[in-house]
């Protein structure tokens, strides 16, 4: 095969296995041989083996399974087959630990249990605490106390003279008239506010009532009659994605700091705001009628107005977007090293845009040059695809994922990468895993971008998106990264097929020398990884 991938023509998944086996030259001249310590009957631990004499023979080496990843511009995975194994014996390795309970004033009174020790003290203690203790407890505290202490240690509340409860910020005027929240660790201040176990009054004010971030505008809202389930759409307006970068955000009413929290109605309400704006943006720039409603545009309204919007970009005329941009970061965390692990608030919310054909370019002889986006990647690749192979990738990859079979050869184990399918779509664990943990969602029929989906074909992509990031929650995962592969507008085929990738962030693998060669290394193997989902799904409301 000329295309570094796994999937072939014939609709299967093509596997490498090392099994190394190779010599050494030795090129060392001297013994550096040491005492590492003793053992427990104080026999010397001495670090010879670090030092053998002439050539080192390496026989039988652990194997490793490479695999090329389904689309070449995201890499190849390499599973360790010796942990690979051992997580096929006992699935439920796959999963992280919930975090431990931590309680900074509980530690300190009982440290402190023979002494009097007043709130004012205790006051007085958190605000001398290091900046790097403060984030760390910030982040990890399990106790409302420990985190309204530090809350108060870093900002200014209005606090309500019966009660005691805050109400809102103390704020300062800046350059221009614009006002911010008057604190004193930024930084901290944030962080407290991302924490699930501070008080929901506090997280209203801190940071999820409207307007207390800065200026951006709420240009659109969805609501559940039948729920508490509300989401605002806010406009960054000075945005790294330009020329209009929304994003819907759980509101200030309905508080989603976790997947066990969100609904599926929140899902479809999120979604909704995506739909309705992609819609709308793109009839107006294809000069369409566009229905008005002060409440936006029902179901029915959109479907209209996307059929509309489809049969006229396929008449020819010139389009301006390329594609949809869309994604999600879920989970907030913070070091105290002050390295931002992930999303910028973990208030549960979606981010998209469109994407401009081209953008002006003095250099360029035609005064322009094409808008990057990640949609025309997978495009470019399936082209290659057909004309070196003769057939068309997203049937041969839907086959090979419907005929897969075990990397390890067994029979007697689950054999399925899929984990959720219903008739339209299917959440299922890529034969190459670029996140330890990735998931991905797919269309069973060519839908290559959300114009080219009817109603229930976007009912169907919401509950699956909503299984995805539910299953990876249930199995431990706090930091998910979501994008969106979508087609370009200006192709009119019916190849290709959307695409969404979780990508969970994983506590022992931030990404580094390997990650940024696109190599991805992997201890488990994606059908035993499948099987645990699976079974996490059993639980998740709505879909099981």
């Amino acid at each position: 095969m000329k295309l570094q991938t796994c999937v072939a023509p014939t609709g299967e998944f093509v596997i490498g296995k090392h099994e190394p086996s190779f010599t050494v030259d030795n090129f060392r001249e001297t013994d550096t041989i040491l005492s590492l310590g003793e053992l427990a009957g104080g026999q010397p631990v001495m670090n010879t083996v670090n030092f053998p004499n002439g050539a080192v023979e390496v026989t039988g080496a652990d194997g490793v399974i490479e695999v090329a990843n389904p689309f070449p511009f995201r890499g190849a995975t390499y599973i360790l087959q010796k942990s690979a194994d051992r997580c096929a014996s006992d699935p439920t390795r796959i999963s992280l630990p919930t975090p431990a309970g931590t309680s900074f004033h509980g530690f300190i009174r009982h440290l402190l249990a023979e002494k009097e020790i007043s709130d004012e003290r205790l006051d007085q203690i958190f605000r001398d605490l290091p900046a790097s203790i403060k984030i760390a407890l910030a982040t990890t505290s399990t106790d409302p106390e420990d985190l309204i202490r530090l809350a108060h240690s870093c900002g200014k509340f209005v606090c309500d003279s019966g009660s005691g409860q805050p109400v809102g910020l103390r704020f300062k005027e800046r350059r221009h008239g614009v006002m911010n929240p008057a604190t004193e660790d930024h930084f901290l201040f944030e962080t407290i506010a991302n924490n699930w176990y501070l008080p929901n009054v506090y997280k209203e004010v801190m940071v999820l009532r409207p307007g207390v971030q800065g200026g951006s505008e709420i240009v659109g809202e969805w609501r559940d009659p039948d729920s508490d389930s509300h989401v605002f759409e806010y406009l960054r307006r000075n945005s790294y994605i330009p020329w209009g970068h929304y994003a819907a955000n759980m509101a200030h009413d309905a508080i989603r700091y976790r997947t066990e929290d969100l609904t599926l109605n929140d899902m479809f309400g999120m979604r909704h705001l995506y739909y309705q704006r992609t819609f709308v943006r793109m009839a107006k720039a294809l000069n369409l009628h566009v229905p008005t409603s002060p409440g936006g545009l029902s179901v029915q309204d959109m479907e209209i107005l996307r059929e509309a919007s489809l049969n006229t970009m396929i008449s020819g005329i010139p389009i301006p977007f390329a594609s949809t941009l869309w994604g999600w970061n879920f989970g907030f965390d913070y070091a105290p090293s002050r390295y931002r692990l992930h999303a910028s608030h973990q208030q549960i919310h979606q981010q998209y845009a469109l994407v401009p054909d081209t953008v002006r370019s003095e250099i360029s002889p035609a005064g322009s040059m094409p808008s990057y986006g990640c949609a025309g990647l997978i495009g470019e690749f399936i082209d290659r695809y057909r004309d070196d192979m003769g057939v068309s990738f997203f049937p041969a990859y839907l086959d090979a994922i419907k005929r897969n079979r075990r990397m390890d050869g067994a029979t007697d184990r689950p054999q399925s990468l899929v984990v959720f399918q219903d008739e339209r779509v299917m959440v299922f664990v890529p034969k190459a895993q670029t996140s330890q943990w990735e998931l991905q969602v797919m269309p069973l029929v060519p839908v290559g971008h959300i114009l080219e989906a009817d109603t229930d074909m976007r009912r169907s992509l919401d509950r699956a998106i909503y299984a995805a990031i539910q299953v990876l929650s249930r199995l431990g995962a706090r930091m998910v990264t979501v994008l969106e592969y979508p087609k370009r507008f200006d192709r009119f085929d019916s190849d290709q097929h959307l695409l969404y990738a979780f990508l969970p962030r994983m506590p022992e693998s931030p990404g580094a020398f390997s990650e940024a060669q696109l190599r991805w290394v992997n201890g488990h193997y994606p059908e035993d990884f499948a099987a645990v989902c699976r079974d996490k799904l059993a639980s998740v409301p709505d879909i099981s």
